[in-house]
């Protein structure tokens, strides 16, 4: 059966023309919604002097130049990355811009949110070393949830992740996906919002 991408799409905030698009302080994502309700995340091939290398992402980057919008940007780094024509495919709305705690430059993450009906044909190119997908009702339940140790500023503290498919989904991707959780059970983000229980 085909998931409904209704109530996300009823969640989703308007997508809406920035007032000032700031091309050198701008990033954007897109959080693919499968036929079967997965959301599509990719793991950034090790880049040395990349600061997201390895990680858990969704396929996205920095504005260029010719991107018309923080939409634009979502669209072309996605097609870049993984070969998929986003505009062909329905944008269900926007998520909370995200910015990253630390860096040389202010950055602002734009997440939008996009239904692919089909089950799409994926080209990674050399940016990804592989694709992951995980439900929407897995990561609403709390499966693999937890906590993670993180060295920051000379102590350790704790930082939420998901752990599924041979990878840790945490930081600025779990913020995103937080955002849009909460959004629909109003459960919490963070460490906030609570792991499955052991049955």
């Amino acid at each position: 059966m085909l998931f409904d991408p209704t109530p996300i799409a009823r969640v989703c905030s308007p997508v809406a023309a920035p007032e000032h698009f700031d091309r050198r302080q701008s990033a954007s994502v897109a959080a693919i919604l499968l036929p079967a309700g997965e959301l599509l995340f990719m793991r950034r091939a090790e880049v040395l002097g990349d600061r997201w290398s390895g990680h858990i992402s969704f396929p996205g980057g920095r504005a260029e130049e010719t991107d018309e919008s923080p939409l634009h940007t979502a669209i072309r780094e996605t097609y870049e990355e993984i070969g998929l024509d986003l505009s062909k495919h329905h944008l269900l709305g926007s998520l909370n811009p995200v910015t990253p705690v630390s860096g040389v430059l202010p950055l602002t993450v734009h997440p939008f949110v996009f239904f692919v009906d089909l089950q799409p044909s994926l080209h990674p190119n050399r940016e990804v070393a592989s694709l992951h997908r995980q439900s929407i009702h897995n990561l609403q339940s709390g499966v693999g949830r937890g906590a993670m140790a993180y060295p920051w500023q000379g102590q350790s503290i704790q930082l939420p992740c998901v752990d599924f498919d041979g990878v840790r989904l945490w930081g600025l991707t779990l913020k995103i996906v937080d955002d849009l959780l909460h959004r629909l059970d109003g459960k919490g983000q963070g460490l906030a919002r609570p792991p499955r229980l052991p049955s």
